[in-house]
């Protein structure tokens, strides 16, 4: 298709969340009778799903410390079960386990998803929590864990399979995705107002708004908008931290074993739930060696050709290449190691799997805010910005709210997620959790 000289909606970005709002935006245009999907172009610099959302581990959850995140979660994971065909959605469920400092966290946590009625299981006590795991694993053995929050909702989704499947719903209504389009500029007018994107195929006239949903490069469109790149945070107890980094990397650390994917089942034979297990057990590999003594944590999946997971993330430099995606995976040596002597720590079924290691294309850099929460909001007065430090996969149901705030209406949901926050000191909570987005 060719670039259009102008176009009412411009979504830069053909990720989970740009093609996400792209859809329920045409949705509501049309119900509004206000439009339709002919009225959005979805704009990608490469093609769909080629960025963070292509090579995404894919996990589900709500096992969010944040009560803004876990009823934002709580949207999401409707809209995963509004179509799991079209989505590649699998409604396995998700299991935190965590260790004693962590037992005040995962409490309120279940304590929030009763009061929002998302359905859950909380089991407190060393004993009661390895029985509840041994009837779903016989040959559990993770030590160090006296808390369990076990989702029943939640689960995990096959990466590009299911942004193909957005792909088909934006198409369905008419809108129009271009890839090899890459935005240079902006032009603005007297008032602030972006009238023009500027690509490396041309000008697109703006009519009414322009999303940016761009992934890892957040930091590249905030400073094409003019926008500071340290900003002055007010804490919750009013003591303001100067000149903070608006933008940092982090780089997932993800990979996968090569094992048939059924060996990975609970013991009826069922698909089992995604684990993400935080101890303070001291960890070994399995021919002895000490890996770490401290705190640490890993969340692993049946994959379609094996079990899939992480651990932490790492900082990498500001100046970090982000093109062609991904620069970096897996960029610390001790990764595998690390994450298959934990998945033998929890499962004897994974003894010995170091072998079997694969440095799969997963996990990748990510841009990460100030606080390490999205931004969602209006950053000039027709360009809504969708900054989302990493969390964005699992997010969906973020371009539903979006797509309502675009056509005029509020949503609370997204309001906690506003840039403001930074300066009014509406910072989320911090979690015991060892990962910055907990």
């Amino acid at each position: 298709m060719n670039l259009p000289s102008d176009s009412r909606f411009v979504v830069v970005g053909a990720g989970i969340h740009g093609l996400s709002t792209a859809y329920h935006l045409a949705k509501e245009l049309s119900a509004r009778g206000a439009g339709s999907g002919a009225d959005i172009v979805v704009l990608d610099k490469t093609s769909p799903g080629s960025g963070a959302s292509g090579i995404a581990c894919g996990v589900v959850r709500n096992n969010y410390f944040q009560p803004a995140m876990s009823e934002l979660m709580q949207a999401c994971v409707e809209v995963w079960e509004s179509d799991p065909g079209a989505y590649h959605y699998n409604p396995v469920g998700y299991v935190a386990l965590g260790a004693a400092i962590q037992e005040p966290d995962l409490i309120a946590t279940y304590e929030r998803q009763e009061q929002i009625g998302y359905r859950s299981e909380l089991i407190v006590g060393a004993a009661e929590v390895d029985a509840h795991m041994k009837s779903l694993f016989p040959d559990w053995r993770a030590q160090g864990v006296t808390v369990c929050l076990h989702e029943h909702r939640g689960g995990f989704a096959f990466n590009m399979a299911s942004v193909l499947g957005l792909v088909e719903k934006c198409e369905s209504e008419g809108v129009a995705i271009l890839s090899g389009v890459e935005v240079d500029g902006l032009e603005s007018g007297a008032d602030g107002t972006v009238t023009a994107v500027l690509t490396n195929r041309g000008r697109i006239g703006l009519g009414e708004q322009l999303v940016l949903a761009p992934g890892p490069w957040a930091k590249q469109f905030w400073g094409m908008l003019g926008l500071p790149m340290t900003i002055d945070v007010r804490t919750p107890s009013g003591e303001v931290v100067r000149d903070r980094p608006m933008w940092t990397y982090w780089n997932l650390q993800e990979g996968e074993i090569g094992i048939d994917p059924l060996e990975f089942a609970t013991s009826d034979g069922g698909a089992p739930p995604v684990i993400h297990l935080d101890t303070d057990a001291p960890l070994y590999t399995d021919d002895g060696k000490l890996v770490t003594d401290e705190l640490w944590g890993i969340y692993f999946k049946r994959d379609r050709h094996g079990v899939q997971g992480g651990a932490a993330p790492l900082v990498v430099p500001d100046d970090v290449e982000l093109d062609p995606y991904p620069q970096t995976t897996n960029v610390d040596p001790e990764f595998a190691d690390m994450w298959c002597a934990a998945l033998s720590h929890a499962m004897s079924r994974f003894e010995g799997c170091r072998p079997l290691y694969a440095n799969a294309r997963s996990g990748g850099v990510g841009a990460f805010t100030a606080d390490n929460f999205p931004v969602f909001d209006y950053l000039r007065p027709n360009v809504y910005g969708v900054l989302d430090s990493n969390h964005g996969y699992k997010m969906i149901g973020v371009g539903r709210e979006v797509a309502k705030v675009l056509v005029g209406e509020h949503s609370s949901l997204l309001y906690p997620f506003r840039f403001e926050r930074f300066a009014t000191g509406d910072l989320h909570p911090v979690s015991h959790s060892p990962y910055p987005w907990s």
